[in-house]
């Protein structure tokens, strides 16, 4: 695993494509209480905000299946439609920015860097959050889960914001919280960034500590500001 210290000056990342929920945004509060109006409608225990960080990364269907539970596997149409029922009205109700973040932002793009987003949340979703909190003007582009043909962990999305982007996938740099965004990045041959605040802390160091051969060395950051130093050299 790389420091940020021992990156050489050399390695110049332009382009900062971002996770979303996790990464960017904490999302905890306005999810959980999503998934847990899905099991009060069929008389089930709610579940704490924590258990259901564990659910997220890999679309909204996988996130309603593991909180329904395999004994519920019958209830999971009904329950995802209950659940983006509630969700597209209260997804702004607790849901802000990782402290750091906007700064981090604001950062790379006065150096001249460019942002994009790619996440498995749906596309209206994930453009609402990014309005609504009055983040849009950072981003060149924004990929959901559904707005391709496939999602993370396959390559696609990455490709499709670096010819958004204009910037070749060696200075390309994906910064996301989980072992898909690992794996999303090494699919596509680009530098991956690990955030520890986000929601799969323990499957991400396990993820990054495997990597792949002839996949670009991982960082691993545990604040936005450790990306600062980086993005001052880089950028410039």
């Amino acid at each position: 695993m790389t420091s940020l210290s021992s990156l050489s000056p050399s390695a110049h990342f332009h382009h900062f494509i971002f996770d979303l929920d996790g990464t960017l945004l904490d999302t905890t509060e306005d999810l959980a209480a999503a998934v847990n109006h899905v099991l009060s409608r069929f008389g089930l225990p709610a579940i704490p905000p924590e258990r259901v960080r564990g659910y997220v990364g890999h679309g909204v269907r996988v996130m309603v299946e593991r909180a329904l539970g395999e004994s519920q596997g019958h209830l999971v149409r009904e329950g995802l439609v209950l659940f983006l029922e509630y969700y597209r009205e209260h997804l702004l109700d607790h849901t802000q920015p990782y402290p750091g973040m906007v700064q981090l932002m604001g950062k790379i793009k006065d150096g001249g860097g460019v942002l994009s987003v790619l996440t498995n949340k749906p596309e209206e979703f994930s453009r609402r959050l990014i309005a609504g909190l009055s983040l849009s003007n950072y981003f060149i582009g924004i990929v959901g889960g559904d707005t391709l043909t496939t999602r993370k962990p396959d390559p696609l999305g990455v490709y499709h914001l670096q010819n958004l982007s204009g910037v070749s996938l060696q200075r390309t740099l994906l910064i996301g919280d989980s072992e898909t965004d690992v794996e999303t990045a090494q699919a596509a041959a680009v530098a991956v960034c690990g955030v520890t605040w986000g929601f799969g802390e323990e499957g991400l160091k396990a993820c990054l500590e495997r990597g792949r051969k002839g996949s670009p060395p991982p960082l691993l950051i545990r604040a936005p500001d450790e990306l600062l130093s980086l993005v001052s050299v880089t950028s410039s």
